[in-house]
């Protein structure tokens, strides 16, 4: 008689991670970017994705709809340093502002020369009093040698594929030129990862409503979530708060309509341009102050 064969036990399977999750969720193919967002959205519900991670992916997905003007630091708002500084007025331009890097300009802000890294002068810093008082720290002193190359981009230039070149180039800075030639801001690696991650914030950083970004004279970039009241206190608007709580429903409204990507319209002095939407909901304007008008406000759709 046979005897009986032994049954060896297999261990039970490991819980499969979240991404295996999210990729059986998704096996559907979405058609376009709005039904993989709405999958995403799903998958959050089902508790396949905590919320972090769904801003992050949404985050990754609108980088594809924003331009390098749209993060852009404006040309006025830049900390620069001036090739004919002496050594210990660099020293204390860097004190000051608290950045790691710069861009080094000529006679004006058009003409950059490089990009000095802080890192590069701290073994030049005096180690003691009387180091400071030498003819190098108070005198001339040749920023030509310690300049790297700067990265130069068209404001359109998309932001995922700046990202990239970043990356390749191992940069951290790009300057944004305009049509003409001329500086138009700059754009650091760090603002582009805190669209994805949210707002990045060290010692240095000043708290302030990440809702509206600055992005020019008299121009804004403004989450839809913007409250009315905040977003005339930033620009000096007078928007009605009585009917709507955020711009992004004030501006629905006034279109009449979920607004698409690169629809404008004027209300009260603004013009609003949408940079990003999808089927369900606006997520980003450009606001443009404009002269004062009156009559009833009017779409018009622009590419």
């Amino acid at each position: 008689m046979d005897e009986p064969s032994s049954i060896s036990a297999s261990p039970p399977p490991s819980p499969r991670g979240w991404l295996d999750k999210l990729v059986q969720l998704i096996a559907g193919e979405p058609r376009n970017r709005e039904d993989l967002l709405e999958t995403l959205e799903t998958a959050q519900e089902r508790g396949l994705l905590d919320h972090g991670a769904l801003a992050m992916i949404e985050g990754v997905l609108e980088l594809h709809e924003l331009r390098a003007r749209d993060l852009m630091i404006p040309r006025g708002q830049m900390a620069v340093l001036e090739h004919s500084m002496g050594f210990d007025e660099l020293l204390q331009r860097m004190l000051e502002s608290g950045h790691s890097r710069y861009p080094v300009i000529g006679e004006d802000r058009d003409e950059v020369l490089g990009l000095l890294l802080v890192k590069d002068l701290l073994h030049l810093i005096p180690k003691t009093h009387n180091d400071a008082q030498d003819d190098e720290s108070q005198g001339e002193f040749d920023i030509a040698p310690y300049l790297r190359p700067a990265l130069f981009v068209p404001e359109s230039k998309r932001i995922d594929a700046l990202l990239a070149e970043l990356r390749a180039s191992r940069n951290h800075m790009a300057l944004v030129i305009d049509e003409y030639g001329g500086i138009a801001g700059l754009v650091t690696i760090e603002d582009i990862l805190e669209e994805i991650v949210g707002a990045i914030d060290d010692e240095h950083d000043v708290a302030e409503d990440v809702l509206i970004r600055a992005a020019g004279n008299d121009r804004y970039i403004v989450h839809a979530l913007t409250p009315i009241d905040e977003f005339n206190t930033a620009t000096g608007a007078a928007l009605s708060d009585a009917d709507f709580d955020t711009i992004g429903g004030l501006v629905t409204h006034a279109i009449g309509h979920l607004p698409q990507r690169d629809e404008v319209i004027e209300l009260e002095g603004f013009k609003f341009r949408v940079i990003s939407a999808d089927r369900r909901r606006l997520h980003r304007l450009r606001v443009t102050r404009l002269s004062p008008s009156s009559g009833e406000p009017t779409p018009t759709p622009e590419s």
